[in-house]
């Protein structure tokens, strides 16, 4: 699924004014997906990882879907609650590249 989900961004992607989109909110999806593998690397439910770090189990599940921006110190409890660290990286804009 993951593959035909490529498949189709690949294609979309070549119309301007859908890149143009995906370029504003492609750092927020990649934030979701990021705290989703983390979470799901460490081997933690949502309820786990609300046990863990005091935040309720419903705002992590709202974080996941997209249907809420976290602060830089709610993202900073969740990875302590995974053994993680937090990095975020600025990078010229150059080095990105989109599949």
């Amino acid at each position: 699924m993951h593959d035909d989900f490529d498949r189709l961004l690949e294609q979309e992607l070549k119309d301007p004014e859908f890149q143009k989109e995906w370029n504003v909110l492609e750092p927020e999806f990649n934030i979701i997906q990021a705290m989703i593998d983390a979470r799901k690397n460490s081997h933690l439910t949502q309820k786990e990882l609300a046990q863990k770090t005091g935040i309720n189990q419903a705002d992590i599940s709202k974080l996941e879907n997209g249907n809420a921006n976290p602060t830089l110190s709610l993202l900073q409890r969740l990875a302590e609650g995974m053994d993680m660290q937090l990095k975020l990286e600025f990078i010229p804009k150059q080095e990105i590249v989109i599949k």
